[in-house]
């Protein structure tokens, strides 16, 4: 490719797949050739403490995957590894751009990152072009009858339910003309160049076989089943359209479906309310007292606070990067409500170890078990563990695979006592009220 051709630049983030991709169609359809380009962002990277984190190993592992599939089209991906503005400075400096291309991000780095390199490609004449893929509705197109954003979920979800239309699953099976821009690209980088190495555990594929989601709402809250469809990590990565998701669920399960549109009622109260990110939803449980003790943390951290529901719950975790969603409730609430540690600890202990970690659902999730999110559930819903143990783990088949020393003396007693935790909770809720 001649550095005075003409090229469109697609950006990929978080839709690391060329099928059903809205924002790559839209850019082969200016006739242009396509340069992909993928960031790795130091920016977050640096965050990341574990140097075996599974999902930078499931980025990179995709994106190599299609980079590998282009070579043999004579082009690639322009993978970059540094900050998005140091990158795009180079891109520009490299290339003559027509225009670029991307599908939207409406998490709060995301959008910050966005208006920054809309603003320095605008200062160069690049027009930036942003497009919905993410989500079937974005934040902004479900709204009340009087223009506001919906705060509890059943109104959404009805809602949404009602506007869904073949025309928002079609649009990404349009057939298009892959015109990929042909050019000598430097060698995709290694994971260890990016300061990372192989994963010690893998990000399982999806399942969305009709077969399966026969049983999905059936089984779906027994956590040694494992019936779970794992879409998590794939919608959170981009490795599966949202769309095939919801036309499958649209036909098949009326109980996946609802954990899709959750998905999309997360995001649209983060992208509304970011205040939300950091702090509680309903403001004035920002004053509740917690006790924030390390000790009782660690002991949830590492799965030993003597409720074996809790306790296998995180311990997978931290083998595999997995929790059951019934198991992951469980576990939030019993953290914020028995031992009144800070629902932020909780989430970023999550944010660390999920394969399927996502910002707004992570958050939406957490707030809903601390009782100071946007649901209109009362604060006073504290579950008992033990009472959910016998009710979803009544043969304690699952406490069993994950804590091998139950029934014996190596397991710890119970840190604190359920009946005097629960008066205690309420009575630091009940003083902000």
């Amino acid at each position: 490719m001649s550095k005075n051709e003409k090229v469109n630049i697609f950006w990929f983030r978080r839709d690391l797949r060329i099928e059903d991709n809205i924002g790559l169609i839209k850019a082969f359809a200016e006739g242009h050739p396509v340069l992909p380009v993928f960031i790795f962002d130091k920016n977050i990277l640096s965050k990341l403490d574990n140097p075996h984190d599974a999902r930078v190993d499931f980025i990179h592992k995709n994106l190599k995957a299609i980079d590998e599939k282009l070579r043999f089209k004579d082009s690639g991906i322009l993978a970059l590894h540094g900050t998005p503005e140091e990158c795009w400075k180079q891109i520009v400096s490299n290339y003559n751009i027509n225009k670029v291309f991307y599908n939207k991000d409406y998490e709060v780095y995301g959008v910050k990152r966005d208006t920054e390199i809309q603003s320095y490609l605008e200062s160069k004449e690049i027009p930036f072009l942003g497009f919905k893929d993410h989500v079937i509705f974005e934040p902004g197109e479900i709204l009340k009858s009087d223009g506001t954003p919906y705060t509890v979920f059943t109104p959404f979800s009805k809602k949404w339910k009602e506007q869904l239309s073949d025309d928002k699953l079609e649009f990404g099976k349009i057939k298009i003309n892959e015109k990929w821009a042909e050019a000598d690209l430097p060698k995709f980088p290694e994971l260890v160049e990016l300061g990372f190495n192989q994963a010690t555990i893998n990000i399982p594929t999806f399942n969305l076989n009709p077969m399966f989601l026969n049983e999905y709402s059936k089984f779906r809250d027994i956590p040694f089943e494992d019936k779970g469809t794992n879409l998590g990590p794939h919608l959170r990565f981009g490795t599966l359209s949202i769309r095939q998701a919801v036309e499958i669920a649209a036909n098949q399960d009326d109980t996946l479906l609802n954990e899709l549109i959750w998905r999309e009622f997360f995001i649209q109260i983060l992208a509304k309310f970011p205040h939300a990110a950091n702090a509680s939803f309903k403001t004035k449980y920002d004053k509740l007292e917690w006790e924030n003790n390390e000790a009782h943390f660690k002991a949830w951290c590492d799965g030993e606070t003597g409720y074996p529901f809790v306790d296998a719950g995180m311990r997978e975790l931290k083998a595999t990067g997995r929790m059951h969603n019934r198991v992951r409730m469980i576990a939030a609430g019993f953290l914020c409500k028995h031992l009144l540690t800070d629902w932020r600890w909780g989430e970023a202990w999550f944010a660390r170890h999920l394969l399927d970690y996502e910002l707004a659902s992570n958050n939406g999730n957490w707030q809903w078990a601390a009782g100071t999110g946007c649901d209109a559930a009362p604060y006073f819903r504290i579950f008992n563990p033990e009472t959910q143990l016998k009710k979803f783990d009544p043969e304690y088949k699952y406490v069993e695979k994950w804590i091998p020393e139950y029934g014996s003396n190596a397991y710890p007693e119970p840190i604190v006592e359920h009946k005097w935790a629960r008066e205690r909770c309420l009575s630091r809720y009940k003083a902000i009220i």
